[in-house]
């Protein structure tokens, strides 16, 4: 934890922001984000459903599928928790951490920054920060409601805002955890589209390009985190730009694919004029 905060600050420390607000537009703000965040199974478990309206038509299943996603982010994730343990802000710097937090801040005062030190803890408090896997699963289920209703569309937009709200105001998260869950999420689609329909080249860039990307985010902040915080300017647009250049890519793939898959319509035949009678 002492790593990411140090690190987090070259994003602004967003998770203490965020926290502040929460707390001063409570309770209304606490209920529905723990609603929103809670219920994410719920919200998608209704994408999935919408994703299989035309089964019974179609006579199969779609070969690319909500339920994939989320299954293969909850099984690659803990094995990030492993390597990179962190148990948040709230545990980490806040009342929630009892004893073993190193201070009780969060979210009214930032704790100095000095050098980062390992960080013992309870043998209770899961560490499951990095990546974010509710903003991974949130970002999933915005992605997949991208091809529905016009209520649908808005309804996976208000998930990841809200979801993204609440994994920062609620101390659950840093926002290093949340733009390193954007980018592990985008990619595992990336893979999940590209094994549904066929490897390509451009999946193959795709998929490279967000686990370099995700990588080199574990790596700075174990490694600088000195140096991202006495450099705010400088590292925190080179964080936002790197999560901004896998949206990008996602984006520009995922709408070559869909336009090739997309049917090629064709025209309708014109009825045949019928002959005049001779005179």
């Amino acid at each position: 934890d002492q790593y990411v905060l140090v690190a987090d600050h070259a994003l602004g420390d967003p998770s203490w922001l965020v926290g502040r607000l929460v707390d001063a537009t409570a309770p209304v703000s606490v209920h529905v984000l723990d609603l929103v965040y809670v219920q994410l199974p719920l919200a998608a478990a209704l994408v999935g459903l919408y994703q299989l309206r035309h089964v019974v038509v179609e006579r199969r299943f779609p070969g690319h599928h909500l339920v994939r996603t989320f299954l293969v982010i909850g099984l690659l994730g803990p094995a990030v928790y492993m390597v990179f343990p962190v148990v948040g802000p709230v545990y980490a710097y806040g009342a929630e951490g009892g004893q073993w937090a190193a201070a009780h801040l969060w979210p009214d005062a930032l704790p100095s920054i000095s050098t980062p030190q390992p960080m013992p803890f309870d043998g209770i408090t899961p560490r499951n920060c990095m990546p974010s896997l509710h903003t991974a699963w949130a970002v999933a289920l915005f992605v997949h409601s991208r091809k529905g209703s016009r209520a649908m569309r808005y309804a996976g937009t208000f998930w990841l805002v809200s979801t993204l709200c609440a994994t920062l105001g609620f101390g659950y998260h840093y926002g290093a955890d949340i733009i390193a869950g954007v980018v592990f999420a985008l990619t595992i689609e990336a893979a999940m589209r590209s094994l549904a329909h066929g490897w390509d080249r451009s999946g193959v860039r795709l998929v490279v390009h967000g686990t370099a990307v995700f990588t080199a985010f574990l790596l700075s902040y174990r490694y600088l985190p000195e140096e991202m915080a006495g450099h705010p300017w400088v590292f925190g647009p080179l964080l936002v730009l790197a999560t901004a250049s896998v949206v990008h890519h996602y984006v520009r793939t995922a709408g070559r694919w869909d336009a090739k898959a997309a049917p090629t319509p064709q025209p309708e035949p014109h009825p045949a004029q019928p002959r005049p009678e001779p005179v």
